[in-house]
């Protein structure tokens, strides 16, 4: 076959390196937008951090011009330094405390026990593979092959089953649990069986934990031969029982309840909103102009530069630029953001007056593009990880789009407002015979909603309800 050479013309759209840069600023929320800047003043050298006067300092700061120091520049001055903070806006510190881990607490009780050097390593080791749920979720076997690797120690499950009994017996009752099963027997242990429930209660657990599970209460009735009343109060002690042991150390060493800082402020008062950006953790950042001057002292005065200086030139230059369309891009997410947020602001005024999710109307990534003129993977972007703190609660803007569905009425109505009724059926069915999805599907078309069964199943699994059968209570 003959080797040829051919052009070919083809269009092709890439994007500029500034265009990603201002992609990835803009789906950044407040958190990781002030570890990016702060990032990008260490890897800039002409990026710095303007430091806001103390309130207390009555002596007012010199002003100086930024045209002053850009003179020969036909750089836009809002290019060269951005403000992200208001007048009222106060630098808050914010105070963070951390206790022991459940691990550090563990290996606490561990050192109380008379343990041999080798059972307190191996045991350690045990503790470590706890999950933050308090399970042990590895066979030991598995266990066994990696302390073999990792520590050098020879072991067997069986010496591995003894020291995990040891853990059984810290607190929190029930870590180090290997299934559900295991866990609430462990708790029950712990208890005193010095009445008739818990004794019930424990003899449930043992012996008939499928049956329980699944909710055949009527058939361990029978094979308990128990009245609904016992019956009643051994489940009742079951209920007390906690299926995440983890949940119930809380010292503050677990990430399991991150905070959420919002990235809009929205206030409602007097019939008026008034919405702005949280940005008083974001830094202030400029361009040193010590650099501007240094690239005017290796300019001479005819405009001819030395050989020697032609190098670090270039690279002042080049960090300036970055620097430039850096704050460009700051700017820009800005006004994204707020062009965005105030849409969604006036498509759903009468929802931020009170909260009521009943008055959010129907609403897509494409309604915001079209009144924003912004493209939809924009809107996607801005929403995405973003929240909003109102009267009412801290609110995450993507739970605002919802699914338009139609009445028989052809009225248009937002998802919200269906599933709030079904969560409101499923409130007060009666326990005993909870309401199938079919028959929570007839009760929706009966109030006007077109909707079909596996809809209502969807809706159901997105509200966190399980099945009819798992609702059932005596």
């Amino acid at each position: 076959m003959a080797i040829n050479q051919k052009q070919i013309l083809s269009l092709q759209q890439k994007l500029s390196p500034q265009q990603i840069q201002m992609i990835k600023l803009l789906e950044l929320p407040t958190v990781q937008l002030e570890q990016r800047i702060k990032q990008e003043i260490e890897d800039n050298i002409v990026l710095e951090e303007e430091e806001r006067p103390a309130e207390e300092t009555e002596e007012q700061p010199q002003q100086i011009s930024v045209d002053e120091y850009l003179r020969d520049d036909d750089t836009p001055s809002y290019k060269s330094r951005i403000n992200n903070f208001s007048k009222d806006d106060k630098q808050r510190p914010v105070y963070l405390t951390e206790g022991r881990s459940l691990h550090e607490y563990l290996i606490e009780q561990l050192g109380y026990r008379n343990l041999s050097e080798r059972d307190r390593k191996l045991a350690v080791y045990l503790v470590g593979s706890i999950d933050e749920d308090g399970y042990l979720r590895r066979d030991l076997e598995s266990v066994a092959d990696d302390i073999a690797f990792t520590v050098g120690i020879e072991t067997t499950a069986d010496e591995l089953e003894r020291l995990l009994d040891i853990i059984h017996e810290l607190e929190p009752a029930g870590v180090g649990a290997r299934n559900l099963q295991e866990c609430l027997l462990l708790q029950m242990a712990q208890k005193k069986l010095n009445t008739r429930a818990r004794r019930l209660a424990r003899k449930i657990l043992a012996s008939y934990f499928d049956e329980f599970v699944k909710k055949h209460y009527e058939k361990l009735m029978s094979r308990l031969q128990v009245s609904e009343e016992d019956f009643r109060e051994a489940i009742a002690e079951i209920r007390r029982l906690s299926p995440k042991p983890g949940n119930l150390y809380a010292e503050g060493g677990t990430d399991t309840t991150p905070y959420i800082i919002p990235d809009f402020l929205l206030d409602y008062q007097d019939g008026r909103f008034s919405l702005s950006l949280n940005s008083y953790n974001v830094p202030e950042v400029r361009i040193n102009h010590r650099y501007m001057e240094m690239i005017r002292d290796m300019v001479s005065s005819d405009g001819t530069v030395k050989e020697r200086d032609k190098e670090a030139l270039q690279f002042v230059k080049n960090k300036i630029d970055s620097a430039k369309w850096f704050i460009s891009a700051i700017k820009q997410r800005h006004d994204t953001l707020m062009r965005t947020m105030q849409t969604i602001l006036d498509y759903q005024t009468e929802y931020f007056k009170d909260g009521d999710q009943s008055k959010l109307r129907p609403m897509i990534l494409k309604d915001i593009a079209d009144r924003t003129g912004l493209d939809v993977s924009t809107i996607s972007r801005v929403v995405n990880s973003k929240y909003v703190q109102t009267q009412f609660g801290i609110i995450l803007l993507k739970s605002l789009f919802s699914e338009a569905m139609q009445t028989e009425s052809g009225e248009e109505v937002s998802s919200y407002e269906i599933k709030n009724i079904l969560q409101q059926c499923i409130d007060e069915e009666e326990k005993r015979h909870p309401l199938t999805d079919e028959t929570l599907m007839d009760i929706l078309n009966a109030k006007g909603y077109r909707i079909a069964r596996r809809t209502v199943a969807k809706y159901r699994e997105m509200l966190g309800i399980p099945v009819a059968r798992l609702r059932k209570q005596i």
